[in-house]
């Protein structure tokens, strides 16, 4: 290649007979060229293109389950004596817009509420030895009496809905932390105690109620309501349930665990789910997000109702309806108070706890669903008809406050 002092490559360059040589490349074009900004002016601000599209994501949305209707009144689930057909007779009668499935406890060994869920079970079998339910290799007679006399009140729900044609149903069964937390494994200790048989015991217990509704469904022809019982929780949470010697306690769930299982089975059930928690002090806050279409608790307990009423339990309460969770507020007695006892009386406790938490009474027929405060199996029979009634009752003041006498 000529030197730019030769003459010759001067004169050929200045005619245009020479090709000239490509200038040395610059390192911040080409710097600037690679991270796409060849059009840039050094020390100008420039906007990056985007590397991808910004897609905004839609909120998931709960599935439309229906709700109960409006001034519905219900019961807890258990009632006195031995006869299906005339309690389930009785309960059309007397709760139309949202009769339960009757329990019968006092028919013994399966009319139980542990029982009465273990016979719910899919390929796992139950029997009762001296200290409760056990598991057992393969269903036995304690078993089958369970499934027999579910299949029983099953027939007679039928019948009495025949008559009165319901929209809705409800039926009540053992939750899987309290199932887990009374049934034993075959070694005498909890099921509560094994991670692995707990979490077989709720994918069980879920199948087994998802036929149970199915059943019910059809054959009375009405939309299903399903109550999880969970006297239990608390205790789980705590850690303060006894082991089987007795000197110890059996640890501790986490609430994260607890609230997954909840969870998961009822979003697998498919219908609206109520959790009953019944206690003094039932964990609403632990309960609020796992899924619910109601919480039920008894509140006449004195951290609820009157003067004894705790702010943390009154906070807890009104987070729930906060959330647009309506409550299955126990308000009745389970027993004979031994006087005349009015809707208005009763009505005026849940008044007084909606006006507490700054909620307007007429909200209360969306909000609440009236129940006695708890299981009617150890009332006489003519109270348990009363306790219903005064439910049935107090559900028509709710809707309509207004026509409530005022206190004295």
């Amino acid at each position: 290649m000529s030197t730019p002092d030769d003459p010759l490559a001067r004169a050929l360059a200045a005619a245009g007979l020479v090709e000239q040589e490509p200038a040395a490349p610059d390192p911040l074009a080409a710097a600037l060229a690679a991270a796409g900004l060849a059009d840039a002016t050094p020390g100008a601000v420039v906007a990056p293109e985007p590397r991808f599209e910004v897609v905004e994501a839609e909120d998931e949305e709960r599935p439309d389950l229906g709700r109960w209707p409006a001034g519905a009144a219900t019961g807890v689930g258990s009632l006195p004596g031995t006869d299906p057909r005339e309690s389930a007779e009785l309960v059309a009668g007397e709760l139309p817009l949202l009769p339960h499935l009757a329990e019968l406890p006092a028919r013994g060994v399966g009319a139980d509420a542990v029982g009465r869920a273990a016979g719910m079970l899919v390929d796992l079998a139950v029997e009762v030895v001296p200290t409760g339910w056990r598991v057992t290799a393969r269903p036995g007679r304690d078993h089958r009496r369970a499934v027999d006399l579910l299949r029983t009140d099953l027939d007679a729900l039928d019948e009495a809905c025949d008559r009165t044609r319901p929209e809705w149903v409800k039926v009540q069964v053992a939750g899987p932390w309290t199932l887990a937390a009374s049934v034993e494994l075959a070694a005498g200790h909890r099921v509560l105690t094994d991670r692995g048989a707990t979490r077989e015991f709720a994918v069980s217990l879920t199948e087994g109620v998802r036929a149970h509704v199915a059943e019910v469904a059809e054959r009375t022809g009405a939309r299903v309501v399903v109550q999880l019982d969970e006297p239990q929780l608390a205790a789980v949470v705590a850690g303060s349930l006894p082991t089987a010697s007795g000197y110890g306690t059996v640890r501790a769930v986490a609430e994260p665990d607890v609230q997954e299982a909840l969870r998961e089975m009822i979003t697998a059930l498919g219908v609206p789910v109520v959790v009953r928690v019944p206690g003094d002090r039932p964990p609403l806050a632990l309960l609020r997000e796992v899924g619910a279409s109601g919480l039920a608790i008894d509140a006449t307990r004195p951290s609820i109702s009157g003067g004894t009423a705790s702010p943390a339990a009154l906070d807890a309460v009104g987070e729930v309806w906060d959330a647009g969770i309506p409550l299955f507020l126990g308000l009745v007695p389970t027993r004979d108070p031994g006087r005349p006892l009015e809707t208005a009386e009763l009505a005026r406790k849940a008044y007084d706890l909606a006006d507490r938490l700054g909620f307007a009474r007429v909200r209360l027929g969306e909000l609440a669903v009236p129940t006695p405060a708890g299981g009617l199996a150890r009332a006489r029979p003519d109270w348990a008809r009363r306790a219903m009634e005064l439910s049935r009752d107090l559900a028509k003041a709710f809707t309509d406050p207004d026509e409530v006498p005022p206190a004295e």
